[in-house]
């Protein structure tokens, strides 16, 4: 694995934490304080960088504001049952951040610093949040730097208190993006403002010190196109250069290797990734994974290797429900699992996704319930994590499989399948899944020239099944495969001739 040092590799495997309630289920220890068996399982699983969601200081205005909040506050009591005690239990928001220093009861900066030490022993990354839409309405800028912030008057506040707060001397906007209300804990940054711009890059340096790379927040909101549609006349015009080029350029003038991760929605993933992020949340994946067919996932998966290379697969995280309630528990969750880890890009996987856990947490808690870990579905994703990092794949080459059926049976478009092939065609990996809750009938067309002539053994890798096919058929006809609904191969193709004639 590339050295923590020289960056991180370039399609790497990020497991995501939320800190506050992962080191309440330790004990309530710090950061500092976290044994090392726990970050040496992650390391097993063959993860390579994680990110430790919502370190920085939370606002005790926005705290305010969140217990006082009904919809938040019901949010949080159907999570944990009639057990929530708001004064224990409700922290606040990790993205309405009060200042980019690590919260004291995480154990402050120099927890996060022995946390980073103790990764770095594993080979792992660290991943930290930066939030550039929006801040706590105490955040020192607000005092400090008016000018970095969008303004209302006097006027709008009364009239709309829900879209504007006063704080001190003076009348901010809250954040929002273009279609929905607007948060009520924070206040709204101004993207065309060249001072908040420097004030951000300057943010990101110093983040930049603390870890390897960042989760960067509704990142698509400080686009030009978007800013300027949200916000209209409240600011001056765009600027020369875009937000995202010019804060990340900064940021890596300091720190050349950091990684760059952008929450995305919208379709926007290529244009970001054109201003600079190193990867874009895949959300189209997950949706067409839930709800569209097999068709649409296929399409999705047509588009060039660089753009996909530049995406983060995932089935949840803290933002979508758990993919065990989402998928369940067998079928639908495991080809879904299959789908988003072993495609290119690189993967997100979220604390107690493993496990099958199945409620989702409001950002605001500081703990979660009981749940009763799903045994049989860790099982499957060790086998499948061990499939996805395995050292040969993370250099392998990838391709999108055609699959063929007969006139009087189509099913074979319930079926999406894709083949990686390693250096010099030594190791070779052939996925179908079938995306659909009916059986299903295929060819799928191998691209490796050199079947004919060969016997070849396909190991499903997660199941160890064995079958044994010839190479002219293969060559000819392709690979025939029949899926129960929601099945799936992980075939590993390997033939008996010897390596060097590979």
């Amino acid at each position: 694995m590339t050295q923590i040092a020289a960056g991180l590799p370039a399609r790497p495997s990020i497991y995501e934490i939320d800190t506050w309630v992962w080191l309440d289920a330790l004990g309530g220890v710090t950061l500092a304080e976290v044994d090392d068996a726990r970050w040496a399982q992650i390391a097993a699983l063959g993860f390579d960088a994680v990110w430790l969601m919502g370190v920085w200081e939370r606002s005790p205005s926005g705290l305010a504001i969140a217990r006082a909040d009904e919809a938040i506050m019901s949010s949080c009591a159907a999570a944990l049952g009639e057990g929530l005690d708001p004064d224990r239990d409700v922290i606040g928001s990790p993205y309405c951040v009060r200042d980019y220093r690590v919260d004291p009861h995480l154990g402050g900066e120099d927890g996060l610093a022995a946390a980073r030490q103790a990764l770095a022993a594993y080979g792992l990354g660290l991943i930290l949040d930066f939030v550039p839409n929006h801040v706590a309405a105490d955040h020192p800028w607000t005092r400090e730097h008016p000018e970095y912030f969008v303004h209302g008057s006097r006027e709008e506040a009364d009239q709309h208190p829900g879209a504007f707060i006063e704080f001190e001397d003076q009348v901010l906007a809250r954040g929002r993006d273009p279609y929905f209300p607007p948060w009520p804990d924070v206040v709204q940054l101004d993207a065309f403002s060249p001072d908040l711009r420097d004030a951000a890059a300057a943010t990101l340096a110093a983040i930049g010190d603390r870890c390897d790379g960042v989760r960067c927040d509704m990142a698509m909101l400080m686009v030009d196109e978007v800013f300027a549609r949200t916000w209209g006349e409240r600011v001056d015009a765009p600027l020369r250069e875009e937000y995202w080029p010019q804060v990340i350029g900064a940021a890596h003038a300091a720190h050349p290797h950091m990684l760059f991760i952008a929450e995305a929605y919208w379709d926007m993933e290529a244009a970001l990734q054109a201003q600079g992020f190193d990867h874009c949340y895949d959300k189209r994946l997950y949706d067409r994974l839930v709800s569209e067919d097999p068709a649409a996932v296929r399409a999705h998966l047509g588009a060039g290797l660089g753009y996909q290379d530049g995406l983060i697969r995932f089935v949840e995280n803290h933002d979508e429900p758990r993919a065990a309630a989402t998928f369940g528990a067998d079928g639908p969750a495991r080809t879904a699992a299959i789908t988003s880890t072993l495609l290119p890009g690189a993967l997100l996987v979220h604390d107690g996704q493993l496990e099958g856990r199945r409620v989702q947490l409001p950002v605001f808690l500081a703990r979660r319930p009981d749940e009763e870990p799903d045994l049989a579905l860790r099982a499957f994703y060790e086998r499948l994590l061990g499939v996805r990092h395995g050292e040969w794949l993370r250099n392998a080459t990838w391709a999108l499989a055609d699959t063929g059926g007969w006139p009087d049976n189509a099913s074979h478009e319930q079926l999406v399948a894709w083949t990686w092939t390693g250096t010099a065609a030594v190791r070779r990996l052939l996925v179908v899944v079938n995306l659909f809750g009916a059986p299903a009938q295929a060819r799928v067309a191998l691209p490796w020239p050199d079947l004919a002539g060969h016997p070849w053994t396909l190991t499903d890798a997660l199941s160890d099944d064995r079958f044994e096919r010839d190479g002219d058929e293969l060559a000819a006809d392709g690979l025939y495969v029949e899926l129960p609904a929601w099945g799936a191969h992980v075939l590993d193709v390997t033939t008996a001739r010897p390596a060097a004639a590979a």
